[in-house]
């Protein structure tokens, strides 16, 4: 007789429920191949971990930050909370997160054409700018009023980057088709709507994610002598017909004009030391302009300290790295440029602003991704890292698949 036999009749029935339970348990498995399923194994986890890192750093940072802005926004007779804009910034990320969820969920030729038709909508939305668009702080760059004011370059920047890829990728396929001048063209009047408003921050931005392709795109070294010495001659024009620009690289450079925003960022950053001062204990950070957008960084310095501060840019460049890592070994060329494009994006942002708070750049007025406070900017920012992430997804079994063919072959 085997051991099974010996059980007890009652304890059959126990062990056979408890199997067919545990078989029956929700879980997703390799094998899972609805969409969620696909997402959830096909997704980079490591950088949605990392993202998610950054957005519950921003929200601890607007709330040291917030209390600045309050106080300069309240009356004698009305006074803001001081958590005021960290609730506010609670609610576009509980907005933002679920958007760039279900835009990295997109199939690869779904996000392209999403990209497409929001490079459209958003290009026709700069353009109504000049003629009905509200102007705050005597720059003229946002559409609506209250929480439906949004800022059309920040929504344009992701899809920006990926029809432009799309439309250098063309390229590969047909060597006569203008692609080149096109992107130019583009990205010539995306500059010119934007120096119009004034927002040269942007216009750095675009200009750079034109050059960073064109550049991956794989042009010959005469094509881009010329274009780096076209960028050369219109930064001198800039300067000498653009007040916007002189006034900011006379501030920066020859230390001319009003510099009271970078010196005061700069001596709010360097306040609390290595450590800080501690959550809520800062004093310099009430005399920063824009505390909780454009000199957020320089409240984590006084407040969290430059160890704080060194691994923010740490994390910033592990998001770089793990994006140009995914990339490796891929072949799309359509694929390279457009997450090429989103990274160089994402981390050229944050570069500027940490530069601009530790008086390596002039002043741009740039927000730092995921971190400073503002509605149209998270939002876009959700759906250019959604973007990245439906792009950067990749099927592990057809990857083994791969694997084990090119090794027979051997």
């Amino acid at each position: 007789m085997s051991g099974g036999d010996n059980m007890d009749a009652t304890e059959r029935p126990v062990i056979a429920a408890t199997r067919t339970t545990k078989r029956r348990g929700p879980r997703l498995s390799r094998a899972d191949r609805t969409p969620l399923g696909l997402w959830f194994w096909e997704i980079d986890r490591v950088l949605l971990l990392l993202v998610s890192i950054l957005v519950a750093v921003g929200l601890v940072a607007v709330a040291a930050a917030s209390p600045v802005a309050a106080q300069k926004l309240s009356t004698s007779t009305a006074s803001l909370d001081p958590l005021y804009y960290f609730y506010r910034q609670l609610m576009w990320v509980i907005v933002g997160v679920p958007v760039m969820l279900m835009v990295s969920m997109l199939p690869k030729p779904q996000a392209r054409r999403f990209a497409i038709y929001g490079t459209i909508v958003f290009l026709f939305l700069l353009f109504l700018v000049p003629l009905v668009g509200a102007s705050v702080n005597g720059a003229q760059r946002w559409l609506g009023s209250g929480v439906l004011r949004l800022q059309p370059s920040e929504f344009l920047k992701p899809f920006f980057a990926v029809s432009l890829a799309w439309v250098l990728s063309l390229r590969l396929h047909d060597q006569s088709l203008p692609v080149v001048p096109l992107a130019a063209a583009l990205t010539g009047v995306i500059a010119l709507l934007l120096m119009g408003q004034p927002d040269l921050g942007q216009t750095v931005i675009f200009a750079a994610t034109w050059f960073v392709l064109v550049l991956v795109a794989g042009l010959s070294m005469r094509i881009m002598g010329m274009l780096a010495g076209t960028g050369v001659a219109g930064l001198i024009l800039a300067y000498f017909f653009y007040p916007v620009a002189q006034q900011r690289i006379n501030i920066w450079l020859f230390d001319k004009g009003d510099s009271f925003q970078v010196d005061k960022a700069h001596a709010t950053l360097t306040a609390g030391g290595l450590i800080g001062t501690g959550p809520g204990a800062g004093l310099a950070k009430f005399q920063l302009p824009e505390a909780h957008t454009d000199y957020i960084f320089s409240v984590i310095g006084e407040e969290f300290g430059m160890i704080a501060c060194i691994a923010i840019a740490a994390l910033y460049l592990a998001i770089i790295v793990r994006v140009l890592v995914r990339l490796l070994d891929e072949e799309d060329s359509f694929l390279i440029l457009a997450v090429a494009g989103l990274i160089a994006q994402f981390g050229g942002q944050a570069v500027i602003n940490m530069g601009v708070n530790t008086q390596i750049f002039p002043s741009k007025g740039m927000t730092l991704p995921f971190i400073s406070y503002g509605g149209s900017s998270f939002i876009a920012l959700s759906i250019g890292m959604g973007l990245l992430l439906s792009l950067t997804r990749r099927n592990p079994y057809a990857a083994r698949v791969s694997m084990t063919r090119n090794w027979n072959k051997k």
